[in-house]
């Protein structure tokens, strides 16, 4: 039986970086990956896929400069297929794998392939396909990540009735599609599938999409949805999924059609269903029971501020302990378990986590939103740049792009930022900067920019913010 100071259960953001810290503190360290191919969900079935798809798909529609050869898809052949547009992919997440294994062998880290199960809660049974061998380690880390939830009531069949990780591998473009759940995944691919033409339907039980992000810029992404023909049904609830035999004359790619009853009596009938309503933790085969450990009903981890678990040496990190389930927080929760569990000092930035959503367009937001500094009766101010007033926007030919500054009222401190248009998800990370160190908004005032850029958008806005400040 090999002994490892650490043992890693799975490849993902979350575990790659608790692996690698714990290699840098000079303890030996071993990572079990189910599959064949490291990364996880991220590099294989979500994040970068579904991010290398939504460039390839700008690309295709002539909105990106970074897939030329896309460029004349469209006008060659009128309707772009997912079999071209995925074969562009395959090579972003080849490469990712490729960069995983060489950040494991460079750091000494013992890859070992198969399915990990709990003997104790220091053993480690891994079951390859080949050979099976059992693992014991002083500290564990859990890191297993979700895969889409599938309730039992729906007849899931990878082709009509779908989830994220199905819609992937789908051999054509479906003619038209409902999106049941308008959080992050299902608002990405709408948006992505709506930008090739397809006919998306998109259903969300609230009143609004994305309700974790700051209104304004939830209203104005749902705007520019309905401007790209995407049909919302909000406040709608979906009680039945079936599939049912097209009606007349009706256009399909399967000669079936998905469809969704809503609580309301509503009948939605679509050449394809897409479900992005929750996803499952991947527990349910580590035997927790035998660690002493338990997971809820979505199958989710309980950990404390250090990500320890109710066993001590294991901890849990990434989506599968739930919200935020983001690659970049999931990332930074492993690095801090790691330096927790060997009593390493390492201070963390994380009141200024940014959040990215890659629809289109691109939306990213960092601190506080308005609903959450007037639900706390925090006294603010707001300062807007509209993209179209900057002269980068015009030059990319982005008029509906926006960057908003939360202001404190009294102490002129950077409260939280929101972004919406090209480049959000980078451009937001100024603002995270500013606001780790604590700057007040006259930094922003006073900054000089290079110009033309889209980082102009914080002086504009910071001005405007100003403005506003003196009179109250």
């Amino acid at each position: 039986m090999r002994t490892f100071d650490l043992c890693v259960i799975g490849s993902g953001p979350a575990g790659q970086k608790a692996a690698i810290q714990a290699s840098k503190l000079g303890k030996r360290v071993c990572i079990v990956e189910k599959a064949e191919v490291v990364g996880g969900a991220a590099v294989n079935t979500g994040t970068i896929p579904s991010k290398a798809l939504r460039e390839a798909i700008l690309a295709a529609t002539g909105k990106s400069p970074f897939m030329p050869r896309f460029s004349d898809f469209m006008s060659a052949r009128g309707r772009v297929s997912l079999s071209d547009l995925f074969s562009a992919c395959q090579a972003i997440i080849k490469n990712e794998i490729s960069i995983v294994r060489g950040h494991f062998a460079s750091n000494g880290i013992e890859l070992i392939t198969g399915k990990a199960a709990f003997r104790d809660a220091n053993i480690v049974d891994v079951t390859g396909e080949h050979a099976s061998e059992a693992i014991r380690a002083e500290h564990v880390v859990i890191a297993v990540g979700t895969r889409p939830a599938k309730p039992a009531n729906i007849s899931f069949d990878d082709i009509d009735i779908i989830t994220s990780d199905e819609l992937l591998h789908l051999k054509q473009l479906p003619l038209s599609m409902i999106v049941v759940g308008g959080g992050v995944i299902g608002t990405e691919y709408a948006s992505m599938l709506a930008a090739l033409g397809v006919k998306v339907t998109l259903i969300e039980g609230r009143n609004r999409l994305l309700d974790f992000i700051d209104a304004e810029i939830a209203e104005a992404l749902q705007y520019h949805l309905r401007q790209a023909g995407v049909t919302l049904r909000m406040g709608e609830k979906v009680v039945s999924i079936n599939k049912v035999e097209p009606p007349p004359g009706a256009r399909t790619t399967n000669n079936v059609m998905a469809e969704a009853v809503l609580e309301s009596g509503k009948t939605l009938r679509a050449d394809c269903l897409l479900y992005a309503i929750g996803r499952q933790g991947a527990t349910d085969a580590l035997n927790l029971a035998a660690a002493g450990l338990s997971a809820d009903d979505r199958g989710r981890i309980k950990v404390n501020e250090h990500y320890q678990t109710s066993v001590p040496h294991i901890y849990a990190v990434g989506d599968v302990i739930g919200f935020p389930a983001l690659a970049s927080t999931s990332m930074e929760q492993g690095r801090l378990a790691a330096c927790s569990m060997f009593g390493e000092s390492c201070p963390s930035y994380g009141n200024t986590l940014p959040y990215g959503i890659y629809s289109i367009p691109e939306i990213s937001m960092v601190g506080w939103t308005e609903e959450q500094l007037t639900k706390d009766g925090i006294p603010y101010e707001a300062g807007v740049a509209q993209y179209r007033e900057i002269a980068r926007g015009q030059l990319l030919g982005d008029e509906i792009g926006m960057l908003k500054l939360l202001i404190h009222q009294d102490s002129r401190t950077i409260l939280g930022v929101h972004a919406i248009g090209t480049g959000a998800t980078e451009l937001i990370h100024i603002g995270q900067a500013a606001m780790a160190f604590g700057a007040t908004v006259d930094y922003f005032v006073n900054a000089v920019f290079n110009w033309p850029t889209l980082a102009e958008c914080y002086k504009v806005a910071a001005l405007n913010g100003v403005n506003k400040l003196r009179n109250v």
